[in-house]
């Protein structure tokens, strides 16, 4: 289609719904909504075994591209690529940088840290589930105090990062300066060209399901977390009516601040939520033993910078399975399964800002975040465990692999106040990560927008309250915290699926970087991507 007949196009032909990537997403996630709440066990069986094949197969592979697109960002963060604009030489930010960074940081953060911050270095050094055992590390010896501490360094800061970073800065470079569509698809084209065009709907509805269910099973996951605190606090049983009043309350969170827009809505969560991050950063530094915390930080970071290489490259062969496998492997699946989509919303927020700006804003800057949320609440709770104070690891191996953060919580000064600001931080936060990829969802299965429109709202309800409800049903009807796992190893088989749409993706990105003659203006010679973005059938802009 020519530019030409694109702009005599009536507005009523433009945003159109994308059937072939709307139906058989929406088909598929109510069919695993429904097969969860009739049979939770063989969806749960089907899905664990499609991850634990593909981790198994592909183990290396994740490994292997995990390690290339670190370099790979590295390079165009501090090398003359950085001095391009996206957009161009005149294109203007639309945000500051601090509301860049609230919706950079919250958009992908999602509950995580809170659960794991606690929970993840006290498994490591109590060696709950055998994460030591072949690593020849005593349990809640000294060096498992550092290993711990740099394993979560390693599993949530640079490398995570980079994958979403790198989906992003593609994205955003070939929309913005290419006139490409913003699609999971656009990205691709670079490497494949336009025929990959005719398999748009398979890729983008692959990556739209791994985001979907990634997100309905964070949720399912978070109302089973919050639901335990209020039981484990307030001594409130876990029930239905529980659950139920803590998804209306979430989902309308998320799906009201998507409706408003990106500026009213999605830029105003986030900024208060990670004002939360900050305040709870700054007052457990306080109250924690805050010359312990940096002395266990700078020695976590040596010992994560000792075995780098080896913690990258083992596809679980040498640490073994139950740390490999089932922490830093299955953590991959999971940023893998939300960095399609998840760069797209990067990319929208991007225009006007150098790519080295992109980078500190959307690599450096939250790696280092992740580096003092561990540091600070893994230090601190490695200290309470060795000190007496709380016997975390007792906590966990009794009632399972988050509960250790409730434990955690009742030690500190005003933990009553604390508590419940928490469990807020946590709906928060997941709340925040939904808005951004109910939008970016909604993007996707619409034809022809323009980049400074929202996506219909219709849609964005839509697909708000179909997560919401995907995982209330699990909660509610699958046997509480069990009942998410059918969903949530779906999640990571999907994100096992999406493995190969990201290998083209840091493939196509080192094609258009390095063998396109990209000059300062972010000028270079694909004419066929050009050509391509004004004749392909998808989501695009003027």
């Amino acid at each position: 289609m020519s530019e030409q007949v694109r702009n005599t196009e009536s507005p009523k032909e433009k945003k159109l719904l994308r059937a072939e990537v709307f139906w058989p997403s929406f088909i598929i996630i109510g069919g695993a909504t429904l097969l969860g709440i009739v049979n939770n066990k063989m969806l749960s069986d089907i899905a664990q075994g499609t991850f634990l094949w593909s981790l198994r197969s592909f183990g290396w592979l994740y490994q292997l591209i995990s390690v290339v697109a670190l370099l790979l960002v590295a390079v165009i963060t501090f090398s003359g690529f950085g001095n391009i604009r996206i957009g161009g030489r005149d294109a203007k930010p639309r945000f500051s940088f601090a509301s860049w960074f609230a919706m950079a940081l919250t958009g992908g953060i999602a509950t995580g840290v809170i659960t794991y911050g606690v929970n993840e270095p006290i498994i490591y050094i109590g060696n709950v589930y055998d994460e030591l055992t072949q690593s020849g590390i005593a349990p809640g010896s000294a060096q498992a105090a550092f290993f711990a501490m740099g394993r979560c360094f390693y599993n949530w800061t640079f490398i995570p990062y980079a994958m979403y970073s790198l989906c992003g800065l593609l994205a955003a470079y070939l929309y913005f300066n290419k006139n490409a569509p913003l699609t999971v698809t656009a990205t691709l084209e670079p490497l494949l060209g336009r025929r990959v065009s005719n398999f748009s709907w398979l890729i983008d509805t692959l990556s739209l399901l791994a985001i979907a269910l990634g997100l309905a099973s964070s949720l399912g996951a978070g109302l089973a977390l919050v639901g335990s605190g209020i039981e484990t606090v307030y001594g409130i049983p876990q029930s239905p009516p529980v659950w139920l009043c803590l998804a209306l309350f979430t989902t309308a969170l998320y799906t009201v601040a998507s409706y408003v827009g990106l500026d009213r809505g999605i830029r105003w969560l986030a900024t208060f939520n990670s004002r939360i991050f900050y305040v709870l950063l700054i007052l457990l530094l306080f109250v924690g033993p805050t010359l312990y915390i940096f002395r266990l930080s700078m020695a976590g970071l040596a010992w994560w910078f000792q075995n780098f290489w080896v913690w990258a490259l083992d596809p679980t062969d040498i640490a073994g399975e139950p740390l490999v496998m089932w922490w830093t492997l299955y953590d991959w699946a999971i940023w893998i399964a939300y960095a399609p989509l998840m760069g797209l919303f990067l990319a929208i927020i991007s225009y006007g800002r150098t790519i080295r700006q992109f980078m500190i804003i959307n690599w450096v800057l939250p790696s280092v975040f992740g580096l003092v949320w561990f540091g600070i609440w893994g230090g601190t709770a490695i200290r309470w465990q060795e000190t007496g104070v709380v016997d975390l690891i007792s906590t966990i191996k009794a009632n399972g692999a988050v509960a250790g953060l409730w434990g955690f919580l009742q030690y500190l000064p005003l933990s009553r106040l604390l508590i419940p600001i928490v469990m807020l931080t946590l709906i928060v936060s997941f709340a925040t990560a939904a808005d951004v990829m109910t939008t970016t969802i909604a993007s996707l299965c619409t034809r022809n927008m323009k980049r400074e429109e929202e996506p219909p709202a219709w849609q964005k309800l839509l697909w708000g309250i179909s997560i919401g409800a995907i995982a209330f049903f699990m909660v509610a009807f699958a046997g509480g915290a069990q009942g998410v796992d059918g969903v949530k190893y779906l999640a990571a088989a999907g994100g096992a699926m999406v493995l190969f749409i990201f290998v083209l993706q840091v493939l196509s990105a080192i094609k258009t970087f390095f063998f396109l003659n990209v000059d300062a203006d972010g000028a270079d010679a694909m004419d066929a991507v050009r050509t391509n973005a004004a004749e392909m059938d998808g989501v695009g802009h003027e």
